[in-house]
């Protein structure tokens, strides 16, 4: 299972501390969402900064030899409109492993699931923004997760706690409904926001999932990028075909 992260500069904790913490709660990877946390994947190591310990914060191969667990380049798109969205995703597409774009804008929510180009659209239920029966078709269509988080349900009070919930229960009915790929995390800013598997399950049960459908949306991270790693070698030309040598039969 994957969690997806935000880290320094965007967020409060080092790739670091996020990954050691999340080796602690028995993740196999965590999805960096910010784009200058790490560099993307193939240019190298990048900077050897490091945070107060020691650990370099910029090489993934060096933290995944630290920490023993996978640590992934990704982006998370925060555009004001679908156009600039659009030039994001096709700046960023080839560079990053996963590619993410924040909804919570009717505008925005439609333009995400409407491109294959998008990995996931996360926060579609932010700052009031609504998701409907049209959008679940067509994240199914184009094959785009709808990011179910958690966050505000662990971290909110009050009447802002129980308006997350409500909000997670409307968009699981229309995700199951129509049978919508999805992702599930605790969109954590710090380490210390982090929480293991069987938090999420617990948060996930109070609106109305089974332990496994959440089990299976902190996988689906992983199922993400071990797609798009392959998609991104050398020999990959389509689904189902690859560049190299085969024999004949004979």
């Amino acid at each position: 299972m994957y969690e997806a992260v935000h880290a320094h500069p965007d967020g409060e904790a080092t790739v670091a501390r996020h990954a050691a913490t999340a080796a602690r709660h028995g993740y196999d990877g965590i999805v960096v969402r910010t784009r200058d946390a790490l560099a993307a994947a193939g240019n190298g190591g990048g900077s050897t900064a490091a945070d107060g310990d020691g650990s370099p914060i910029c090489d993934p191969e060096a933290l995944r030899e630290e920490y023993g667990i996978d640590v992934v380049d990704a982006v998370e798109i925060d555009a004001d409109d679908p156009t600039s969205a659009s030039g994001a995703v096709g700046n960023y597409r080839s560079d990053r492993t996963v590619v993410c774009v924040v909804g919570g804008d009717d505008a925005l929510n439609r333009f995400a699931v409407e491109q294959a180009r998008v990995d996931v659209l996360v926060r579609p239920m932010a700052s009031g923004g609504d998701f409907n029966h049209v959008l679940a078709k067509a994240a199914r269509d184009n094959g785009v997760r709808v990011e179910f988080d958690f966050g505000p349900a662990l971290r909110a009070t009050g009447g802002k706690r129980v308006r997350a919930l409500a909000d997670l229960r409307k968009l699981r009915e229309i995700v199951d409904h129509y049978d919508a790929p999805y992702v599930v995390s605790a969109n954590a800013r710090s380490h210390l926001g982090l929480r293991a598997p069987r938090e999420l399950v617990a948060v996930g049960e109070a609106i109305g999932f089974d332990a496994e459908a959440v089990r299976e949306g902190l996988r689906a991270w992983g199922d993400l990028v071990e797609r798009n790693r392959e998609r991104r070698s050398e020999g990959f030309i389509e689904p189902g075909v690859r560049r190299g040598r085969y024999e004949e039969d004979g």
